[in-house]
């Protein structure tokens, strides 16, 4: 093939919109987005320099805890900043490599904070069910093996995603009809057959959210047994109390996700900003309440909070 026709197939750009349909709305919307990335990031990274710094807390539960806390932090870091951008300053133009590279964060670190949630999950079923074993199932080794083994699956099913985007000819334009670059809004830009690639996140969503959820709700079934085995309903509450927090992230986390695949069968004609909407609601909500609902149902945390705040009173 000669150099004359070798052509470019992607643009150098793309165009994000934003919310479609409420452009004349941008500035309103920006300040509950504002505010949800700003008690994302204050909360996250306050359980982060928390846990760090009490040796207290270098638990299994806390180490976790600040995996799932560290992941908030990027993921919401990966699109509010452009988002406020595009609300703010109409800068909507985006690189198609940075694109890319955004996309491929978003969606990796969503699947990651599903694995860590699991893996929150077993260490409650540990703690529960098997207490004098915990120390010696849940190692420090063990942690980082679990830690590295979901970022890898992640990575692993992710990869494949931007070298596939980058092999299409985009002959419906630039314009990406949403807040971010999100994988099907890029691939509904391009020519040819991409039934592989609806197909694969598809495929990918679908092995995640079930398989993720279904180990869940399976630890939380031997942990409901175990709790209802234990002799007083003092032990009962307090055996359970443990769980709380865990329980308030996993809806947190994976009931925007429900609703709006409910929403993507149910009301498919509905008004395009209501799906982007949703959207957005899943990437803010969950990296915003984590924090809160951790600080308030864990003891060890709540106390260190308010150690931080009374010192500085006085």
């Amino acid at each position: 093939m000669s150099a004359s026709n070798i052509t470019l197939t992607h643009p150098t750009a793309f165009l994000l919109v934003g919310v479609p349909g409420l452009e004349h709305l941008h500035i309103w919307i920006s300040i509950p987005f504002c505010l949800a990335y700003t008690l994302a990031l204050l909360g996250n990274c306050t359980l982060l320099l928390i846990i760090q710094a009490d040796a207290a807390l270098h638990e299994p539960m806390y180490l976790f805890l600040a995996m799932l806390a560290a992941i908030d932090v990027v993921l919401s870091s990966s699109a509010l900043p452009k988002m406020l951008a595009i609300f703010w300053f109409r800068d909507r133009e985006i690189n198609f490599f940075a694109c890319l590279v955004q996309m491929f964060f978003l969606h990796s670190f969503s699947i990651v904070e599903s694995a860590v949630l699991l893996a929150m999950a077993f260490d409650r079923y540990v703690a529960i069910c098997k207490p004098l074993h915990y120390t010696k199932v849940l190692t420090g080794s063990l942690i980082t093996k679990i830690g590295m083994a979901a970022v890898a699956r992640a990575v692993t099913l992710m990869t494949p995603l931007p070298f596939l985007l980058r092999c299409f000819h985009y002959c419906r334009g630039p314009v990406i009809a949403h807040c971010y670059c999100e994988h099907m809004a890029v691939v509904r830009l391009a020519c040819g057959n991409t039934s592989f690639n609806n197909i694969y996140g598809i495929a990918v969503a679908m092995f995640i959210v079930v398989l993720d959820l279904l180990f869940v709700i399976l630890s939380y079934i031997f942990i409901l047994q175990a709790v209802l085995l234990l002799a007083s309903q003092e032990a009962r509450y307090k055996a359970f109390g443990t769980c709380v927090s865990h329980i308030g992230a996993i809806l947190a986390f994976y009931t925007p996700v429900v609703i709006s695949s409910v929403m993507h069968r149910v009301a498919r004609h509905a008004a395009p900003h209501v799906h982007i909407l949703l959207a957005n609601f899943y990437l803010l909500f969950p990296p915003m309440v984590n924090p809160i609902i951790y600080g308030v149902k864990i003891k060890q945390i709540r106390e260190r909070i308010l150690g931080i705040f009374l010192r500085k009173d006085m």
